[in-house]
């Protein structure tokens, strides 16, 4: 399909308006339905020669005989990256949007609404990740100590947002002790990230031992993301559920009963969208998520990074059956995480 420049930008064509045809209808798509909306005068069977060789070359296949094509993940995939991403958001959606998320006021608030709007406009699911305890920003730490010995420390991150930990320290602590820790980690560290903060602390041991060595010591004992356990699957919002179970790629139970179970375990989740923060697309497109099951082959990713003061803090996402509305996906996850990212700055 790829080595004639003319014949590859007719192939292109004519498999963009396949997927976008069976997008529509969800019907396998016949050649007769190609030539009434292709630019060009084609006849059918010059059109079906043509679906033939996309067939051939892995972008359709034909569930029988006497049926027209269905797009393959390869032809998914090409038309999301090559035309779908060409898209712009929509004055409709991006006003919507704006409606939507303009009267958040809180982080909590925020999510929740994202991730609505993220659900209504795949028929999916809309995901949103928090980020790993090592990346999280510190504004605030508490610590308490309790009758039996054990420790909790709370650390407020930015927009608000609570992580607690119960803890059984290598050695016992006084409520002075851990005042004076809390209090030295919120003079010095505050709007630093926990890796941050480790790496920083493990220096002063390293260069001034005999300076820091006590308070130190009892910072990395109570706020190393390693001691607290990084427990990142526990904090995936995820709206749309019930979406998922009425799609007929889905139709099979097992397979649903896979995917739901995938979901709900929710660090396979994580595993994906922190990838895809690795990834230089800003939006990034995966069809055929298998590290989540293999019901996964039947699901499409779409993620973006969002960020607070530059720095990259979770991602948010759109999962549904690959028939869907890629245009629309692609450019409301890049406009959610735009101002995802410019509330996060606010509160």
């Amino acid at each position: 399909m790829r080595d004639a420049a003319l014949q590859e930008r007719r192939n292109r064509q004519i498999l963009a308006d396949i997927v976008r045809t069976y997008i529509e209808t969800g019907e396998p798509v016949s050649s007769r339905a190609i030539s009434k909306r292709f630019e060009e005068t084609l006849s059918t069977a010059t059109i079906r020669n043509l679906m033939a060789d996309l067939e051939d070359d892995g972008f359709l296949y034909q569930p029988h005989t006497s049926a027209g094509r269905v797009p393959t993940a390869a032809a998914y995939r090409f038309f999301a990256q090559e035309i779908a991403s060409q898209a712009t958001i929509s004055v409709g959606d991006r006003e919507w949007i704006q409606r939507e998320m303009g009267g958040a006021t809180s982080a909590a608030e925020i999510t929740e609404r994202a991730g609505h709007i993220l659900a209504e406009v795949s028929n999916g699911l809309g995901i949103i990740v928090s980020p790993p305890l090592g990346k999280t920003v510190l504004e605030h730490a508490r610590m308490w100590l309790l009758p039996d010995g054990r420790v909790v420390v709370v650390l407020i991150s930015t927009g608000g947002n609570t992580r607690d930990k119960v803890l059984h320290p290598p050695r016992p602590f006084t409520q002075a002790e851990l005042d004076a820790t809390a209090d030295f980690l919120n003079r010095h560290y505050s709007g630093w990230t926990l890796e941050a903060i480790r790496a920083d602390l493990l220096q002063k041991l390293a260069t001034e031992r005999e300076r820091y060595e006590g308070i130190v010591q009892n910072a990395l004992s109570l706020c190393d993301p390693a001691v607290l356990g990084d427990e990142s699957a526990l904090h995936v919002h995820v709206e749309g559920t019930a979406q998922i179970v009425g799609t007929r790629e889905f139709a099979n139970q097992a397979q649903l009963r896979e995917l739901l179970a995938a979901i709900e375990e929710k660090h396979r989740l994580v595993t994906v969208l922190n990838a895809c923060i690795e990834t230089p697309e800003p939006v990034y497109v995966q069809i055929g998520i298998k590290e989540m099951s293999e019901a996964g082959e039947n699901l499409a990713l779409i993620s973006a990074p969002y960020s607070r003061n530059d720095l990259v803090q979770g991602s948010l996402a759109v999962l549904g059956p690959p028939r869907l509305q890629y245009e629309r996906a692609i450019t409301a996850v890049a406009y959610v995480a735009q101002l995802f990212s410019e509330a996060l700055n606010k509160t």
